[in-house]
């Protein structure tokens, strides 16, 4: 399984981004796929994450509520998040991950993932 995310980079507070994740290797639309961030001298922490194809729910972490969408296209086998009114302390590493069973609810936890990106920085300035 090969995840490639794209679309980090620098930006102002209140701005907005769009990364994406491109995943090959199983059956994309049967896994629920998830984003995690790792700010500077953090714990790597929970972000979104999104049920298989069908229903296709949503969760969020708090901090993030409101202003990240994370969504699918099975077609292109790819995972998308988007994030507005973008905050200095969304500054981190965006890693998206695929879980590691097959149909399922989205998963808020690291270990219910065996597949993860190499990730893409996003840096909010003040």
């Amino acid at each position: 399984v090969q995840l490639v995310e794209s679309g980090g980079g620098l930006v102002q507070a209140g701005d907005s981004l769009s990364l994406s994740c491109a995943a090959s290797g199983r059956t994309f639309s049967w896994h629920a796929m998830g984003w995690f961030r790792q700010g500077p001298g953090k714990e790597r922490e929970f972000v979104a994450a999104i049920s298989w194809s069908i229903g296709s729910t949503t969760t969020y972490a708090d901090s993030v509520k409101g202003r990240f969408t994370i969504s699918r296209d099975n077609a292109k086998n790819t995972v998308y998040l988007q994030m507005k009114s973008l905050k200095p302390e969304d500054t981190a590493v965006y890693y998206c991950a695929m879980s590691g069973s097959s149909l399922g609810g989205p998963r808020t936890a690291e270990n219910e993932y065996a597949y993860w990106g190499q990730g893409t920085q996003v840096t909010v300035s003040s």
